[in-house]
């Protein structure tokens, strides 16, 4: 049994302002004060990462806190040293807590000769010792079968339901949710739903990996808000141009809601310039300065939702209550109250 009244929580450098959120949104919940472990993830001269834990975890249940976002490869080596030295300190439980999973758009083979790296980094994980992991919005739901340990996978639209009814309420009936391409349909589906919207498509046809060379809208598009909804944004590219595809056909302004902004070399830029009105990320990647001071970029939290997961994680109740918007609202409560 652990020997701790409470989960304890520790973060490597991925995105340590979401895990101090996490901590204390717990803290409120339980009426204690919930801190991050005290641990020192440094770097020898050559980039070695060296990871030192300052306070007992015999027998207690971890959760380690950290997205394997860009630099990924240091995030993710961040991730499975800081599960081996908890491994080795007899840690009762390990639980990686990655809001978003690195390598995950690298979950088959494409042409002869590539890798399966989505794969390779479950098996990595599972080796370090990790016996649950946690995230939300993988780039495609069949990579948790890739993991021999259990996968709980959140979704962003619950939360994203609370903000558009927000955000655009007393003009709902106007809003239509577009996937910006065809394997997209069903996460765009799961929103419109959630929210009583149509939805229609763009399709793309690519002539090479990051240039789009054609795209059409189908369905009526004519007068509508259009909400654009992915789970990666990567340089804004195909985001911005679906944008303008969407407005050419009749659309009166769009804006995006992306579980995942890693907002790549011109992608801030690209929606700044842009026609859409508005992007909508999650924390699940730490938003770097020019992110935070796009005007057009706005940001959602994630913490109120992985807090309860945790919770739910520590006291063995279901994970899969979070998948309802009507459960998310009393714990996003003061974020969307109506006016």
């Amino acid at each position: 049994m652990p020997h701790s009244a409470d989960p304890k929580l520790i973060s490597g450098n991925a995105n340590q302002t979401l895990a101090k959120g996490i901590a204390r949104r717990m803290s409120m919940h339980r009426g204690t004060s919930l801190t991050l472990v005290d641990a020192k993830v440094r770097r020898f001269n050559d980039a070695e990462i060296f990871v030192e834990v300052y306070e007992n975890v015999r027998g207690e249940d971890m959760f380690i806190i950290q997205p394997t976002s860009n630099p990924a490869n240091d995030n993710l080596m961040e991730l499975l040293i800081m599960a081996d030295a908890l491994r080795r300190s007899s840690a009762a439980r390990i639980t990686a807590v990655i809001p978003y999973f690195g390598y995950a758009r690298q979950d088959r083979r494409t042409k002869a000769r590539t890798p399966i790296t989505a794969k390779l980094v479950a098996n990595m994980i599972a080796e370090a010792g990790i016996e649950r992991v946690l995230t939300m919005d993988l780039h495609a739901a069949q990579i948790q079968g890739f993991f021999d340990i259990p996968v709980d996978n959140l979704y962003a639209s619950p939360v994203f339901a609370l903000d558009l009814k927000h955000a655009f309420r007393g003009r709902m009936d106007d809003v239509m949710v577009v996937s910006p391409d065809v394997g997209g349909v069903a996460r765009a589906r799961e929103l419109a739903k959630r929210i009583g919207a149509p939805l229609a498509i763009v399709d793309k046809r690519r002539e090479k990996p990051g240039e789009v060379a054609d795209m059409t809208v189908i369905g009526d598009v004519s007068g509508k808000t259009c909400v654009i909804v992915d789970d990666i944004c990567d340089t804004a590219g195909t985001l911005c141009k679906a944008a303008e595809t969407l407005l050419e056909v009749g659309a009166s302004e769009v804006h995006a809601y992306i579980s995942h902004g890693v907002l790549s070399g011109p992608a801030v830029g690209r929606i700044d310039d842009s026609v859409m009105k508005s992007l909508v990320i999650t924390d699940s990647i730490e938003p770097t300065q020019p992110v935070r001071d796009s005007e057009r970029i706005r940001i959602v939290p994630t913490a109120p939702m992985f807090a309860q997961a945790i919770m739910n994680i520590w006291n063995g109740t279901s994970v899969s209550s979070l998948f309802d918007h009507e459960t998310l609202g009393p714990i996003y409560e003061g974020l969307y109250t109506q006016d």
